[in-house]
């Protein structure tokens, strides 16, 4: 099965030779690199507006051969908890092969997941994080998935299972990448101080900490879902602190800060 480019010309550049173009931009030649990076938040805006902070924290990690990337719904389409384990994700970038075996092993270990391509056919928040992995790492292969929200438990649940997948069916590991933005359409002073509190319970390991925050403060944060699933599934794989990289919103590329969406990159190791 070969799942079509969604955003393909809209939230990146439509042709190859542009988009390597634009990735090149965004990418930190000579960053220090995290060997022990276990999970990662990585914005998925157009990137023009998020490719700065993309750009930063995916060079700042050292992938594995695999990533698994959580994205929120935000079509609404598909299953609530869905996975695809099988098939090639074609981007103008190169085509990106799903790792089967290990999909394939979280799909059977876990409570909540279910394969299911509806989910994923016109969502952004997978597909626009695929051509820096590809940058970074040639050949790389992918775990997509894409989460609607729920509770505590189910996303504990999520994580602790894939932590189990992975250390049965990959001993050298994963990278998993919670996709997601921060606060939505907010003045930047109000989105920053949200946008702080969010990224402290990230910080402190804490997805108890971020879902409760998210809810009490109203923090638009998108995908709040997949951060809670990263850090339940990094800690089982022994991750013992957090980096933030680098934060930014929108009105540093726009001009607007009257009305801005932040973004937040950060490594779990």
């Amino acid at each position: 099965m070969i799942r079509e480019p969604a955003v393909s010309g809209q939230f990146y550049p439509g042709t190859r030779q542009a988009l390597l173009k634009e990735v090149a931009k965004y990418i930190h030649t000579g960053a220090a690199v995290n060997p022990e990076a276990i999970g990662i938040v990585s914005p998925h805006a157009g990137y023009m507006y998020s490719g700065p902070v993309a750009g930063a924290v995916l060079s700042s990690a050292a992938l594995k051969e695999t990533c698994i990337i959580i994205g929120p719904n935000h079509t609404g389409l598909g299953k609530p908890f869905s996975i695809m384990t099988e098939g090639t994700w074609r981007l103008p970038s190169g085509d990106a092969q799903i790792d089967a075996r290990l999909a394939k092993a979280i799909l059977s270990g876990s409570s909540y997941l279910v394969e299911d391509r509806d989910a994923h056919r016109s969502e952004h928040s997978v597909e626009v994080q695929i051509p820096f992995l590809q940058a970074l790492k040639p050949g790389v292969m992918i775990v997509p998935i894409v989460l609607a929200e729920a509770d505590l438990q189910a996303y504990r649940s999520i994580g602790r299972e894939m932590a189990a997948a992975i250390k049965s069916a990959k001993p050298g590991g994963a990278t998993i990448i919670a996709s997601s933005d921060m606060t939505h359409y907010e003045p930047r002073e109000s989105a920053k101080a949200k946008d702080g509190i969010a990224i402290k319970a990230m910080l402190d390991l804490d997805e108890k900490a971020l879902a409760g925050a998210v809810g009490k403060h109203g923090i638009s944060m998108c995908g709040y879902v997949p951060a809670c699933v990263m850090i339940a599934a990094a800690k089982e794989l022994g991750a013992k602190g957090a980096k933030l990289v680098k934060y930014a919103t929108s009105g540093d590329a726009s001009g607007d800060y009257g009305s801005v969406v932040g973004y937040a990159g950060l490594i779990v190791y």
